[in-house]
C-alpha cells in the first residue's frame, strides 16, 4: 500500500533538513532554540520530586513550599513555550512589502 501524499500547508515548505533530520539531532537544535523550555521542566521535576519526598517524610511545610515552586516553575515553562512560539511565528513570517 502507497503512503498518501502530505497535507498542503499554506505557506509551509519542508525543508531538507526536515525530511533527514534525526531525533538526537532535532531535540539538541530545539534546545538551543529556546534554553528556556527544559530548564523549566527540569525545575518542575525537581520541585514535584522534593515536594513528594518532603510529603512523604512529613515535613508538611517544605511540601508545601516545594509544590508553590512547582507551580511557580510551570508558569515559567508555559510563558517559555509561548515566547518560543511567538518568535518562530515572528521568524517566518515574510517582510512587509
Amino acid at each position: 500500500m502507497a503512503h498518501p501524499e502530505p497535507p498542503v500547508i499554506e505557506g509551509f515548505t519542508p525543508t531538507q533538513r526536515m525530511e533527514t533530520e534525526q531525533l538526537k539531532s532535532k531535540f539538541m537544535r530545539k534546545i538551543q532554540e529556546n534554553p528556556f523550555v527544559p530548564i523549566g521542566c527540569l525545575a518542575t521535576a525537581g520541585a514535584l520530586t522534593y515536594g513528594l519526598i518532603a510529603f512523604k517524610q512529613g515535613k508538611t511545610r517544605q511540601s508545601q513550599l516545594s509544590m508553590r515552586a512547582r507551580i511557580l516553575s510551570q508558569g515559567f515553562t508555559v510563558a517559555a513555550l509561548m515566547v518560543g512560539v511567538v518568535m518562530a511565528a515572528v521568524k517566518t513570517r515574510p517582510p512587509p512589502n
